[in-house]
């Protein structure tokens, strides 16, 4: 009995092993070299008389279309300060984010050692969602301002389902979600599958850039609602073979399962307990699973690869 319940204890461990094998690479040895400029500190705590040299080192965030005057305005405008003094209040130091942001260099230059290590600059947009982060070639800029905790009163007015994405433990899958474009592989069909694989594929980008996160951070979900997901998986999975609708290019299918809503619309009774995306969720499912019944395949084959090929070659099924 003992010899069997050894090999059981062996065999937990060298599954462990190898999960960790394939999305926890050592990166250790890798050099990056970054220091993250705060432009939002030396803009608000600037006087007008330097506004001339802050635009020689900056000159990409001062548009020539604006005078001066926008921008002495601005640094005294009630609101911007008010949002300033709460971005302080919660990042007066970058140490930990730092770190953090350091080991997801370190994981870029693995996978893509090509890729250079951009400018990473720190900045105020108003909480303007749509660039909360924006990673190109050359620059990464951070909108602190976004990242204040759910709880913050400057996202009040936000409808509840979408205050999550303000936590802090956001900024690093919102880096990933940035750099994924135009590196994976852009849906060859309007059907509910590719959308699911598409954003799958992103997720899985995720898992080997950044792993230590936690998945319900990964794709911005509460706990409760990835664990819903883990439960409900078979049921869910049987309602999209059962309606046919993988290949189904019906645009409504996109707005039930994949845009960011509430809850994903199954129009069942489950609706109330569910996220939203669920199709996403979903869609990362598939990609892990085919990428764990392909291991010599490298992370830039799975994101080229045609969502129907890799749906059928995932031999995804969910546990009962």
């Amino acid at each position: 009995m003992k010899k069997y319940f050894f090999l059981i204890i062996c065999f937990f461990i060298l599954s462990s092993c190898k999960k960790k094998a394939v999305s926890n690479v050592d990166v250790s040895d890798i050099s990056v070299s970054f220091n993250i400029e705060r432009f939002d500190q030396k803009f608000f705590e600037l006087k007008p008389q330097n506004l001339s040299k802050l635009k020689t080192e900056f000159p990409f965030l001062f548009p020539d279309i604006y005078a001066d005057s926008v921008w002495i305005n601005k640094l005294n405008d009630p609101i911007s300060r008010e949002l300033y003094n709460e971005v302080q209040k919660e990042y007066a130091s970058l140490g930990s984010l730092e770190f953090d942001i350091k080991k997801l260099l370190q994981h870029i230059k693995y996978y893509y050692p090509e890729t250079k290590t951009p400018r990473i600059i720190t900045v105020i947009t108003e909480v303007d969602e749509d660039a909360n982060v924006i990673y190109t070639a050359d620059f990464l800029f951070l909108s602190l301002d976004c990242y204040l905790g759910q709880k913050h009163p400057f996202y009040a007015n936000f409808d509840a389902y979408k205050k999550n994405k303000f936590n802090k433990s956001q900024i690093l899958p919102d880096i990933i979600g940035s750099f994924s474009y135009g590196k994976i592989a852009a849906p060859k069909n309007k059907n509910l599958l590719s959308f699911m694989i598409y954003k799958g594929k992103e997720l899985y980008m995720k898992d080997l850039l950044i792993p230590d996160v936690a998945d319900f951070d990964k794709i911005a979900y509460t706990q409760s609602q990835l664990q819903w997901c883990q439960e409900n998986e078979d049921q869910m999975w049987r309602y999209f073979i059962e309606n046919k609708l993988l290949y189904d290019s019906n645009p409504k299918n996109e707005q039930r399962f994949m845009n960011d809503a509430p809850f994903s619309k199954f129009y069942l009774e489950i609706d109330a307990e569910s996220p939203g995306r669920i199709g996403a969720w979903l869609g990362w499912q598939m990609v892990r699973s085919y990428a764990a019944n392909h291991p010599n395949k490298t992370l830039q084959d799975i994101l080229a690869l045609d969502a129907k090929k890799l749906f059928e070659e995932s031999k995804y099924k969910p546990k009962k």
